[in-house]
């Protein structure tokens, strides 16, 4: 048996698959762009978001530095004084 196709139905047919194939891969396209614009969106947000943590801690990091280093300084001022101070009651025994 041979079977004849009638080449009005298969034109339609393949119309229809591809216009079913052609609305299908827009909207997975359409999907795809719009959780890629949410990814960036919110990438971009977090970002900002540890640009600020980061900033608050490099300046607090540095004002913690300033601090230290003047507590140095201040200490070694103190200790310069003693050591005077004991250099002179030093020489007094001594002499």
């Amino acid at each position: 048996m041979k079977k004849t196709v009638n080449k009005k139905d298969a034109k339609g047919m393949i119309s229809k698959a591809m216009s079913t194939t052609k609305t299908i891969a827009t909207k997975a396209n359409d999907i795809a762009l719009n959780t890629t614009e949410t990814v960036v969106t919110e990438a971009i947000d977090a970002t900002a978001q540890w640009q600020t943590v980061a900033d608050k801690a490099l300046k607090g990091g540095l004002k913690l530095a300033a601090n230290q280093q003047n507590l140095v300084f201040d200490a070694l001022t103190i200790v310069k004084g003693q050591l005077k101070d004991g250099k002179k009651r030093f020489k007094k025994l001594v002499a």
